[in-house]
């Protein structure tokens, strides 16, 4: 028998409640394991990397599930699948950029049960690290990927400090360029934070990929409507169209107005520990018109600043490339 097809032994709870599950994170403190869709945790489980004493099964609680337009642009429960996110007729009609981000997860049968939350806080596959090897990120003091040997064709390109993984999500980029707030909340309150604070770096925090903290829930994700109906392009290059995590995705927003970009949010999946906001490229944007010239200078723009490892300098001119296709062809 494979001692992977079974998982260790853990106490498991199904609260109904927001404040039920909050009780229990409180009472097993880091000894708690989320989880929402399942997909992710389990194969830890399995694998024997995570060894939670509790995992408290999000899954019942319906107040984070479901999707509601209001005042200030649209709250999405971080429950919700993402089946429903792509197919919600307010998502695809005013953000859209979202709806086609979602569609592109994995397949449709771990689309239907995996969750807009748990997209976007799953953690890193780099296949050192998923395999339980003692590297920085696993609380060892090496990085097998960023090494003369390491196999590190999907690894970042920016802001690598010790860990070189990447950002796995497709629905992450797209939250970053409509601006989402993500609702946490704890026992003591709830905090709003915006995409560049929820999603971390190595230089922040080796450990986690987002500053969710051990006995907080993301319950909610905020779109406001300052983007919604905008030009919205998202395209995703992976080695098979099914399944496959993004080699580089790339998410746009631009408001254009009688032909020239008044503003613009671009963000790259695939290319850093967090989606990659492309703060240079739009600022380049505001002001110039929508043509192949300007489309060529972001793409040039996007990589600026880009240290390649051994084997993923390719990525380079496929991000250069899809930020290009994105101020080209984003359409409302």
């Amino acid at each position: 028998m494979n001692v992977k097809d079974m998982m260790p032994q853990f106490d498991l709870f199904q609260p109904a409640t927001v404040k039920d599950a909050l009780g229990l994170l409180d009472s097993y403190g880091k000894d708690a394991w989320k989880m929402a869709g399942g997909y992710d945790s389990l194969v830890w489980f399995k694998e024997r990397i995570k060894h939670p004493k509790a995992v408290v099964d999000l899954s019942a609680i319906k107040e984070m599930q479901g999707i509601k337009e209001t005042a200030d642009g649209v709250e999405i429960g971080a429950l919700t699948t993402l089946t429903e996110v792509e197919r919600d007729p307010i998502i695809k009609a005013k953000y859209r950029l979202l709806s086609d981000a979602v569609s592109h997860v994995a397949s449709p049968q771990i689309r239907h049960a995996g969750t807009i939350g748990g997209n976007a806080s799953q953690d890193a596959r780099c296949l050192y690290y998923r395999y339980g090897l003692p590297c920085y990120r696993a609380g060892g003091n090496t990085c097998f990927a960023d090494t003369p040997e390491g196999i590190n064709r999907e690894h970042a390109l920016f802001e690598s400090d010790r860990c070189v993984a990447v950002s796995p999500s497709d629905g992450a980029p797209a939250l970053v360029a409509l601006d989402a707030k993500f609702v946490l909340q704890s026992s003591s309150g709830e905090r709003v934070v915006g995409s560049e604070e929820f999603f971390v770096g190595p230089k922040v925090d080796i450990i986690h990929m987002t500053s969710t903290k051990p006995e907080e829930i993301l319950t909610a994700i905020r779109i406001p409507k300052t983007w919604a109906n905008a030009n919205f392009y998202f395209e995703k290059v992976a080695d098979r169209n099914t399944w496959d995590f993004p080699l580089v995705n790339v998410a746009a927003a631009l408001q254009v107005q009688n032909g020239t970009v008044r503003d613009a949010r671009i963000a790259c999946g695939g290319v850093s520990a967090v989606p990659r906001r492309l703060t240079q490229v739009e600022q380049i944007l505001k002001g110039q018109p929508v043509n192949e010239q300007t489309a060529k200078i972001a793409g040039q723009s996007a990589s600026r600043g880009a240290r390649p490892l051994n084997y993923n300098g390719f990525k380079i001119p496929l991000m250069e490339n899809l930020v290009m296709r994105a101020v080209r062809d984003a359409k409302a």
